[in-house]
């Protein structure tokens, strides 16, 4: 990316505003934040990932935005990009105090970056200060932002100061298992479940609102079998989750990604098969949604162990699903993070906006950005 030759200039300038990268720029900025986020793959597979997620359901017709922040005297290509972000736009729905139930849009902000020429220099919080407020009516036409989002991996206090207000950001962890549901570790083979392959999600897209939010999400999924196919000898995975058998409405269901920080089999990198939404249809604690819940899990188990996974983790579950874990007779810990992956808001609509007074319904992985 371009450099200054001169002084840098205060975070602070009124002269610094953001902007939306070129193309070339855009490159430029995969190719630094690359050394930091993309270890598991060549500086090529990366580029050619986030391409590629750039131009899949979710994010193309203005579902992305990248934006930088710059000094707009100099030409395109030839200035700085002092910090970066990008914002992906996602449908969310609001029920009020009157019980009104409305729909909007929802930016996420993701990627936020500074080369390392500029960092420890205010210009991500100045990027992020002149965003929050944009975003409130960006893209407006495709509906209205009752907030914004993002996923803070630095702690609590950065981001509040910037306006966007921590919420609960908590997960349960179980381990990578070849259990006796799964036949020896064999997920094909798993009793008592459907396996979901990529046509199920989008069949259960249509069912309802909770089901439809898995499929608009679809990136993650892409993302994984992006990344496996420049992973061998492993082949790009078919299985994202599995479903209890039974009537519809008295099901148990789980979505999952797998996500890959670093090399297969590395304890250090951290590679986690996430579930991305888990739903209990009826809602209730009974020994038969504990059954149903524990053969879906021993799925994602399984799973975890056939591409050396560290860890399954399910984001903020429910109080009843806290009880049926009880039941199941699994290992598995309650984490309360404190310094990564904090759920951070920013509310447009009246009141403060924080975990007092709104309430962040469907806050699991799936809605990461």
């Amino acid at each position: 990316m371009a450099n200054y030759t001169g002084e840098l200039p205060l975070a602070s300038a009124p002269t610094l505003k953001l902007d939306h990268p070129t193309p070339k720029e855009k490159l430029e900025m995969w190719g630094e934040n690359w050394k930091n986020w993309g270890s598991a793959l060549s500086l090529q597979d990366y580029i050619e990932r986030e391409t590629h997620l750039a131009d899949i359901p979710p994010t193309r017709d203005g579902g992305v935005t990248h934006w930088i922040l710059t000094d707009p005297t100099l030409p395109p290509d030839a200035r700085p990009v002092l910090s970066c972000c990008e914002s992906l736009r996602r449908r969310t729905f609001v029920s009020l105090p009157s019980g009104e139930v409305r729909e909007g849009i929802v930016h996420g902000i993701g990627s936020v970056f500074s080369a390392p020429l500029y960092r420890g220099r205010g210009y991500a919080a100045r990027m992020l200060s002149d965003l929050g407020p944009i975003l409130n009516t960006w893209q407006k036409e495709a509906g209205k932002s009752h907030f914004s989002i993002l996923y803070s991996d630095i702690g609590k206090k950065y981001y509040t100061k910037l306006g966007w207000l921590p919420f609960a950001s908590s997960h349960v962890s179980l381990p990578p298992a070849a259990s006796p549901a799964t036949n020896g570790g064999n997920a094909d083979k798993a009793e008592g479940v459907k396996l979901l392959y990529e046509e199920d999600l989008k069949e259960l897209s249509s069912c309802s609102y909770h089901t439809g939010l898995l499929y608009h999400d679809l990136a993650s999924p892409a993302r994984e079998i992006h990344v496996q196919q420049t992973l061998p000898p492993k082949t790009p995975p078919k299985i994202h989750g599995a479903i209890s058998t039974g009537a519809p409405g008295s099901r148990v269901r789980i979505v999952f990604s797998r996500v890959f920080y670093g090399p297969l089999a590395n304890a250090k990198s951290g590679n986690t098969l996430y579930i991305l939404r888990l739903v209990v249809e009826d809602e209730t604690d009974t020994d038969e949604n504990a059954q149903k819940l524990k053969s879906v899990l021993q799925v994602a188990q399984a799973e975890a162990k056939e591409w050396e996974l560290e860890s399954v983790a399910a984001w903020n579950v429910s109080d009843v699903v806290k009880g049926l874990l009880k039941r199941t007779g699994l290992e598995y810990k309650l984490v309360d993070r404190e310094n990564d992956s904090i759920t951070s808001l920013m509310w447009y609509g009246d009141g403060q906006g924080d975990s007092a007074s709104v309430e962040w319904v469907g806050n699991e992985k799936f809605a990461w950005c």
